[in-house]
């Protein structure tokens, strides 16, 4: 079965402006074109297009996309069941996070007593699951499974008191690198010494042991891999390579 461009965009729940976008940027071409420029979808590309959307569900980009629904050895049962992977594992947090929100509302309403600790527990698992989503493969490949389980189990065992100061160092230490970019501050000043030592200590919420070395050659990953750059970058440009800069003169 064919399908006209308004009629597969109806079907899927998208725009026939992302379709047409998907064709110029050769990520979803159309089975054939008529003479009146009309285009038109078969089956194969009913299919790509529903790993597109997919791969966009777990917000991979479509320069990303492009490269791994176009492989030669594309191979899409395996893709699915990493999709079914991907999604069980949402689906857990999201049960995870439902059952804390059942319990606190009986903690308030006197029916059961909620222990401060298990008022965080579904967050902080929530927060390992996605970075071992995002970082798990390259990390373990890097660093070995006993450095990366150890990490977790710190992040599991934090108290109130650490969950919140860990994620309060986060924004801060971005905060602080905005503020530094923008008022050209230099990597060398006590500005970008006071900036490194936030990031030490927010590393020592998870790091088994604390290593100058392991801090420069981290932050050095921030340059290459894209996901950490459009982080650090994603409000003002040259917070990462700020970063990378101040942790080579105050890392000690």
């Amino acid at each position: 079965m064919e399908y006209s461009i308004r009629e597969l965009a109806d079907l899927a729940g998208i725009s026939t402006r992302t379709l047409r976008y998907y064709d110029e940027i050769d990520l979803l071409k159309p089975c054939k074109v008529n003479e009146n420029g009309m285009r038109f979808y078969g089956k194969q590309e009913v299919d790509l297009l529903q790993q597109i959307m997919f791969y966009r569900e777990h917000d991979v980009k479509l320069d990303v996309i492009q490269q791994i629904i176009h492989q030669p050895d594309f191979d899409v049962e395996e893709a699915l069941k990493e999709h079914l992977s991907v999604l069980l594992k949402k689906k857990e947090r999201i049960l995870a996070l439902i059952r804390t929100v059942e319990l606190t509302l009986d903690d308030w309403k006197g029916a059961y007593h909620m222990s401060d600790q298990m008022k965080f527990e579904a967050f902080k698992e929530s927060l390992v699951e996605k970075h071992e989503q995002k970082y798990g493969k390259e990390a373990r490949e890097k660093y070995g499974d006993e450095s990366v389980d150890a990490s977790h189990k710190k992040i599991l065992n934090m108290t109130e008191q650490d969950y919140e100061r860990f994620q309060n160092l986060e924004k801060e230490v971005l905060r602080q690198l905005e503020e530094a970019v923008k008022e050209g501050a230099k990597p060398d000043s006590e500005t970008g010494k006071r900036i490194v030592m936030l990031h030490k200590e927010w590393l020592g919420f998870t790091w088994k042991e604390y290593t100058a070395q392991a801090h420069n050659g981290l932050v050095q990953m921030y340059l290459a891999d894209d996901r950490f750059l459009q982080y650090y970058n994603r409000n003002v440009n040259g917070c990462a390579e700020f970063l990378v800069a101040a942790v080579q003169c105050w890392a000690k």
